[in-house]
């Protein structure tokens, strides 16, 4: 059998392209709530539109982005091993045929059950909030996307398994487009109500982007990448078997050496073995069912878990002044850019860890794994310290204008630097929660080290909210991710991939105290430099932006900070990448990423 790994050449371009395109959906993302802050400004109608808004939250973190993919990318890379060993049948197919209907009729019931339900959901999330009969309209427009979303999480995580990941990483391009068309086109007529029904608009472009790509590789069977010919392959194969029995009794005749009774017994142990193997089949798929089940139940409880953070957090800030929830809406999504662009990485290289436990490769999982952890780090904690010593500078250049106010830059700006402590913790969750089901095992551990997160965050952010109002509920949950990280790091071992826990630990260290101290010397640059007619937020961001980076460079090489030499020496001239498709060993991608080929 062929090696199944990839090359190092691959995964950069892979990741490559999956950070620029992620970069182009969040530089949308920014637009989208540049949009509604200019259109809509921070009042009640945005924090009823926000309100609604927790729906497709929770969706995209359950079903694209953490729990299906959790689940799904390990059965698939099952499947794909299956295959490249020359399972009888297509397991791929088999795999797509037993678990979609089934996960889309539950979607479609739980899309349902959120609309009906709107009003009673509407009052438990915000029930303090001015305008409810707006957030109910809105949170019925967004129950669509429990379909949509569940559908693209769908086809993500098998095209991801595949490695295949242009068309997953363009879904947020589409889908942010979506809701920009929506809210310029509705906007004047339908109000806030046209960001939701951009949502659903969105939502099914998602699904659009990615099932041409999808149904390209299904139709991949063969090794010269052919679809499946069932009818053919079964006339060929009775064709050899029809041939093989001529010749076997014309031998039989002319040797005369096999008795009737001999093939009596012959007979009797294929039947017996057939019946063996049938009976195997059956009593594996019986235990394989329940234990994907269970799979699905963990991976979407630790997900469910994790987004309740967001619940906590808008039901704390729905007693307080009107605009706060949309002051954390819009601290939360700049705050969380450097987050989502550093697990670009892990997104990438899930399915290699996943595929290397299918072939039982530990050591190589363990190394990935390390590598994966340290070099997000690395690049979350630079964007960390960006964000907490330009703050204000980022929050007026982004959203000041139209309604969005000074005072709401400040409120804004304040809240994102409380945020930004979190960032670590964030990352180190999502880089080894993929760890614990990357192997395609149910683990109940990471559900219950993001429960005691979760209770961390609602008793900090109750005692907080009173003294420090929205910043409180920030930095309780800083507090409560923090606390999940250090638990998952701790539990990795037996449970999850080997990790050496100790040499991780010195590898955050480090890059820890050199954004420390980045953070503050960028800090001082942005406060200090001014062009005479020259935006002072951009004159400020732009000194402040490069002072971190300088200090964050310098102090990581003179530490030895782990991946930042690999990722410098990465930046330099290079030829135009190549296709970023990855050749299995049972078929070949002939969908090529339109750049030039260097070979």
């Amino acid at each position: 059998m062929a090696d199944s790994r990839p090359s190092r050449g691959f995964l950069a371009r892979a990741a490559l392209v999956t950070a620029v395109l992620s970069v182009a959906g969040s530089v949308l993302g920014l637009a989208r709530d540049q949009a509604l802050a200019r259109l809509f400004g921070a009042g009640s109608g945005t924090d009823a539109f926000l309100v609604a808004w927790t729906v497709p939250e929770f969706s995209a973190t359950l079903l694209i982005e953490d729990g299906l993919a959790f689940a799904l990318v390990p059965m698939f890379s099952l499947a794909l091993a299956r295959r490249a060993r020359d399972a009888p049948g297509d397991p791929v197919r088999a795999l797509v045929a037993s678990t979609l209907p089934r996960l889309a009729l539950a979607f479609a019931a739980v899309g349902a059950l959120v609309a009906v339900a709107a009003p009673v959901l509407v009052r438990a999330l915000a029930p303090g909030l001015p305008d409810h009969a707006l957030a109910v309209d809105c949170t019925r427009l967004t129950a669509t996307c429990v379909v949509s979303f569940g559908l693209a999480g769908y086809c993500s995580a098998a095209l991801r398994a595949h490695r295949r990941f242009l068309a997953p990483a363009a879904i947020y391009v589409a889908y942010n487009t979506g809701i920009i068309t929506a809210m310029f086109v509705l906007g004047g007529r339908w109000g806030v109500r046209s960001a939701a029904a951009g949502v659903a608009a969105g939502g099914v472009l998602m699904v659009a982007a990615q099932l041409p790509s999808l149904l390209r590789q299904l139709r991949r069977r063969n090794g010269d990448g052919r679809p499946v010919d069932t009818e053919s392959r079964v006339t060929a194969e009775n064709r050899g078997t029809t041939k093989s029995r001529a010749t076997t009794e014309n031998w039989v005749t002319a040797e005369n050496q096999v008795t009737t009774d001999d093939r009596v017994t012959t007979e009797h142990r294929v039947t017996t073995d057939d019946r063996a193997t049938t009976e195997n089949r059956v009593a594996s798929d019986d235990r394989a069912r329940p234990l994907a089940l269970a799979l699905f139940t963990t991976v979407l409880l630790f997900a469910l878990c994790r987004q309740s953070q967001v619940l906590i957090e808008r039901f704390l800030a729905s007693g307080l002044p009107s605009g706060a929830i949309s002051h954390l809406n819009y601290a939360q999504k700049v705050a969380q850019i450097p987050m989502t662009l550093s697990l670009m990485l892990c997104t990438v290289t899930f399915p290699v860890v996943a595929r290397a436990l299918a072939d039982g490769d530990t050591v190589r999982a363990r190394d990935r794994v390390e590598r994966d952890v340290a070099l997000a780090a690395c690049l979350v904690l630079l964007g960390a310290a960006v964000v907490v010593a330009c703050a204000p500078q980022i929050v007026a250049l982004l959203f000041q204008r139209g309604a969005f106010t000074a005072a709401d830059t400040a409120a804004t700006a304040g809240v994102m630097r409380v945020y930004a402590l979190g960032l670590l913790g964030q990352t180190v969750v999502g880089a080894l929660a993929r760890s614990y089901f990357s192997a395609g095992r149910a683990s109940w551990y990471p559900f219950g080290a993001m429960g005691v997160g979760i209770a961390v965050t609602a008793v900090v952010g109750a005692r907080a909210v009173g003294p420090w109002g929205v910043t409180g509920i920030a930095a309780a949950n800083a507090a409560g991710i923090t606390v999940t990280a250090a638990l998952l790091l701790a539990g990795m071992g037996p449970r999850s991939v080997p990790v050496r826990v100790r040499r991780v630990l010195g590898d955050l260290g480090r890059p820890v105290l050199a954004a420390a101290v980045a953070t503050g010397a960028g800090a001082l640059a942005a406060d200090r430099a001014t062009v005479p007619g020259v935006s002072p937020a951009g004159v400020s961001m732009a000194a402040g932006t490069a002072t971190v980076g300088g200090v964050f460079v310098l102090l990581g090489l003179a530490l030895g900070v782990q991946g930042l030499a690999p990722a410098l020496g990465a930046v330099r001239p290079v030829r135009f990448p190549r296709p970023v498709t990855r050749r299995h060993p049972h078929g070949r991608f002939r969908f090529r990423f339109p750049f030039r080929s260097d070979r």
